[in-house]
């Protein structure tokens, strides 16, 4: 070659540009990331479509005060499904700040295998909350989101998940399982969260997860929720409304190492629940989490999205 020193400073340029690609974390065998994931969709999977799961979801109502009826008729302030409960089966109210729920004879609640006919319900921030009421196929569940209590029922025989269409994913690529450093607040940092119901609470950011994609520096701030240890991470991308569900996306992030370090597998990200029902409350991502890039990786839009 008549220029050896361009050639090897040309090379040395590329060889540069390839280091600034999206930063991975240690290398993994490819073949055992395939499985990490498949194992993940499939738990992924089985947790949507069980008798619980979310798409069993078939309704949500605000506790008002005084007596909130409960049963199939038409009138009631808490509605359930038709020929799934009496016309109506008894009554909710909140004395003292508590959660009360009266069935009236032949309603048939129990709760634990037990019947009840008059029983405090604890909600789902309680330590051991919540109480599962059931009733015939409904499992009905007190909720508490700011200052409003709500009565949420899922049915096992729900139309929706009858009719589940399946989960769709890009495929899995090892190139969207990124190392991170997670920079911490001190002390952690209130952020305000609004879920798709209008309702603004503060959650607790531990600090900022910081990597790299592409060569260019990114932040996002995780959540730590009550009694978990993994970081939950919501985010939005420009695949968010197109081919990945509008409202973004979750995952979660194991807890970092002595040295901060932290693995982001995109390839775990999946929808909320909102995407399968009317009647879930979830939080929206932060608009420090709208990532200005495609993350083509993890849970694509359902087929049967609500909305």
């Amino acid at each position: 070659m008549k220029h050896p020193i361009l050639f090897l400073v040309i090379a040395v340029v590329l060889l540069t540009a390839c280091q600034k690609a999206t930063k991975q974390a240690p290398a993994v065998d490819p073949a055992v990331h395939r499985a990490e994931i498949q194992k993940w969709q499939s738990d992924r999977l089985a947790s949507l479509t069980k008798e619980d799961g979310w798409l069993t979801l078939v309704g949500l109502f605000w506790l008002s005060k005084g007596d909130n009826s409960i049963g199939s008729d038409p009138g009631n302030a808490i509605l359930l499904p038709k020929g799934k409960a009496p016309g109506v089966a008894g009554s909710i109210s909140q004395p003292k700040g508590q959660v009360l729920l009266r069935a009236r004879p032949g309603a048939d609640f129990t709760v634990d295998g037990r019947p009840v006919t008059s029983t405090y319900l604890l909600d789902d921030t309680a330590d051991n909350g919540p109480t599962i009421l059931k009733l015939g196929s409904l499992l009905i569940n007190i909720i508490k989101r700011g200052d409003k209590v709500g009565v949420r029922v899922k049915d096992t025989e729900s139309e929706t998940r009858r009719e589940f269409k399946g989960l769709e994913y890009y495929p899995i690529d090892p190139k969207w399982r990124i190392e991170a450093r997670l920079e911490p607040y001190t002390p952690a940092k209130a952020i305000p969260i609004t879920n798709v119901l209008g309702m603004t609470d503060d959650e607790l950011s531990p600090g900022a997860l910081v990597f790299e994609v592409d060569g260019k520096t990114y932040r996002i701030d995780p959540i730590l929720e009550k009694g978990e240890t993994d970081l939950f991470v919501m985010i939005a991308d420009e695949t968010t409304g197109k081919e990945t569900y509008g409202a973004g996306r979750y995952l979660y992030v194991s807890p970092p190492d002595a040295n901060g370090k932290v693995v982001i597998d995109f390839n775990k990200a999946y929808s909320p629940p909102c995407a399968f029902t009317n009647f879930a409350t979830c939080p929206l991502p932060p608009r420090q989490n709208h990532l200005p890039f495609r993350v083509d990786a993890g849970e694509k839009k359902y087929a049967g999205t609500v909305h």
